[in-house]
């Protein structure tokens, strides 16, 4: 699977971005998608993932109700919607997929098969 990564930017604390990584190579539908994010000095971490069946989706506290992933079937590409914003949300965000990953396992860097280039947040106070 072949992912791009678009959206990102600068942007004052408290504002949004939009996210999306386009797929191809597979239907998005039959494959698990997750976002995953990388700060300067950091690991990388689980942002947001969204179960292959489209019926579960998984966030990390830390970006619990400002964050929402979605998914559009039709146009295979999955959407990272980001808002009030925080300058510690300033990282690359990276999109990945696995066709064989499970529930337990969906906020699992290494259940992840495919990787997108990444896609720099800057978040500034």
């Amino acid at each position: 699977v072949q992912l791009v990564e678009s959206g990102g930017g600068l942007v004052q604390a408290g504002g949004s971005l939009r996210l999306s990584c386009a797929a191809s190579g597979r239907t998005i539908r039959t494959i698990t998608t997750g976002w995953f994010r990388q700060a300067p000095g950091k690991e990388r971490e689980f942002v947001a993932a969204i179960f292959r069946s489209g019926t579960t989706t998984r966030y990390a506290d830390s970006v619990k109700g400002r964050f929402t992933m979605l998914r559009d079937n039709a146009k295979d590409t999955v959407y990272l919607q980001m808002n009030s914003l925080k300058p510690e949300d300033t990282a690359v965000y990276y999109c990945a997929t696995g066709s064989r990953i499970i529930l337990s396992s969906m906020t699992a860097e290494s259940a992840y098969d495919d990787w997108g280039q990444g896609t720099q947040v800057t978040v500034s106070s």
